[in-house]
């Protein structure tokens, strides 16, 4: 197999129990974003960078784009974390419009992206991300109930709780596509 590294940004934990779940299985290296250079990526073949998803931007996503003339010869991998359901079609849209907005063209034809679902404890989050909680309840709760998504409905009926989304199973998509290059 190609010699692979998992880089990760985390800020909650959710996409460092991924990134460290995906390594196990690649039995590859694992590495916090802060703890590799950009020109320690040119070493692999395979690069998987894994990000949460904050305001619609990938966190740390620019050692990616930052580099990718450097790298666009490996194999690049990109998963995104967060709250939103990577099961439901209009939140991996929304995903991706987002991704589009740094990605290049070339990039977007290079890099495989991947959705993952995180978790969220409210009483650790830092301020600035519990103003933005709020404030989308509170737009949330200006809508009529009987019309909002099953996931607005969720974040309502949970908020202020720990949920956690998080599946081991579901890293099962990335594994299998690095394991096939």
């Amino acid at each position: 197999m190609s010699k692979t590294v998992v880089v990760f940004q985390s800020k909650y934990g959710s996409t460092q129990k991924y990134a460290e779940w995906i390594a196990e299985e690649l039995s590859c290296h694992v590495f916090q974003r802060k703890n590799i250079k950009s020109t320690d990526l040119e070493s692999y073949n395979t690069i998987i960078y894994g990000g949460g998803l904050y305001a619609g931007g990938v966190a740390g996503i620019n050692i990616i784009t930052k580099n990718f003339d450097k790298i666009c010869n490996k194999n690049i991998i990109v998963f995104t974390c967060g709250l939103a359901d990577p099961a439901d079609k209009e939140n991996t849209d929304h995903i991706k419009q987002s991704i589009n907005k740094v990605f290049t063209d070339k990039m977007q034809n290079k890099i495989k992206v991947f959705h993952l679902r995180g978790a969220i404890d409210y009483s650790k989050l830092g301020f600035i991300h519990k103003a933005m909680m709020a404030m989308l309840r509170k737009m949330t709760l200006r809508k009529d109930y009987d019309s909002l998504r099953s996931e607005d409905k969720e974040m309502l009926d949970t908020y202020g709780q720990v949920v956690d989304f998080t599946d081991k199973s579901t890293i099962m998509p990335i594994v299998d596509y690095v394991r096939k290059l």
